[in-house]
């Protein structure tokens, strides 16, 4: 690429956005684009973990400067979604499935206590935000929207977990969930993107719970709840695997 045309589009990349009242364009609009656009893309599974994510390319690809491209990168890095290799390539972050049982162990604890907390100190502006996002990933699940049903799912248990009033848990429960959004794309399509309703039923009986403030209801279900995740993820994996073996006679 020519300097002349690298410079037109950085200008472009800068200029780019919804106009506001006076006619001037919204700056970084550009950047917020490349980011939403391959976070979609690597949430989803078409951006498979571990692809190659070059800057020149994406850069030719959206028709803009590498800037706003590598301002999407960095952010996509904060969430874990990317990688910088020590030859500072990056790819699409592997999941580390070795890891995945003391992930599963850490995350299933979480859901534990954060419902049993919500359980003990939700006040009534926390309660009805939690039934909203409950609504919410219901209607999610009647659309079939795979991807609205992680990010409602995120806020959700993130909305519980304030509930409880424990920051540190809220930190770490949140950084789990972002962690694991992938492998919640792998749940869903366990079940073709179509959600048995008793799996959207978990979460009302969770919030009933949490309304009753019956903690012990409330851990016994998030325990139930996060078991069957495990279970559902943990067999689409292993079929996965098996489906992708090389058998001989030997």
């Amino acid at each position: 690429m020519d300097v002349g045309t690298e410079t037109r589009r950085r200008g472009a990349d800068e200029a780019e956005g919804p106009a506001e009242d006076g006619g001037k364009r919204v700056r970084g609009h550009g950047a917020q684009t490349v980011y939403e656009k391959l976070r979609r893309s690597i949430l989803d599974l078409s951006l498979a973990p571990g692809s190659p994510l070059d800057e020149v390319s994406l850069a030719a690809e959206f028709d803009m400067s590498r800037t706003p491209v590598r301002e999407a990168m960095v952010r996509l890095a904060a969430e874990g979604l990317v990688t910088t290799l020590p030859n500072r390539n990056t790819i699409v972050s592997p999941i580390d499935f070795i890891r995945l049982p003391v992930y599963f162990e850490a995350l299933t604890l979480m859901y534990r206590v954060t419902t049993r907390s919500a359980a003990v100190h939700r006040g009534a502006g926390e309660l009805s935000r939690i039934k909203t996002l409950a609504d919410a990933y219901a209607d999610a699940v009647e659309r079939g929207d795979a991807l609205t049903m992680i990010e409602v799912n995120r806020e959700f248990h993130v909305a519980i977990a304030e509930a409880g009033g424990n920051p540190y848990f809220t930190t770490l429960f949140t950084r789990l969930l972002d962690e694991g959004r992938r492998l919640l794309r792998l749940y869903y399509s366990s079940f073709d993107d179509h959600l048995p309703r008793q799996y959207v039923d978990e979460h009302g009986a969770m919030v009933a719970a949490i309304e009753a403030g019956d903690a012990e209801r409330a851990d016994q279900l998030a325990a139930a709840h996060a078991a069957q995740i495990v279970r559902q993820i943990q067999s689409y994996i292993a079929r996965d695997a098996a489906a992708g073996m090389v058998l001989t006679d030997r």
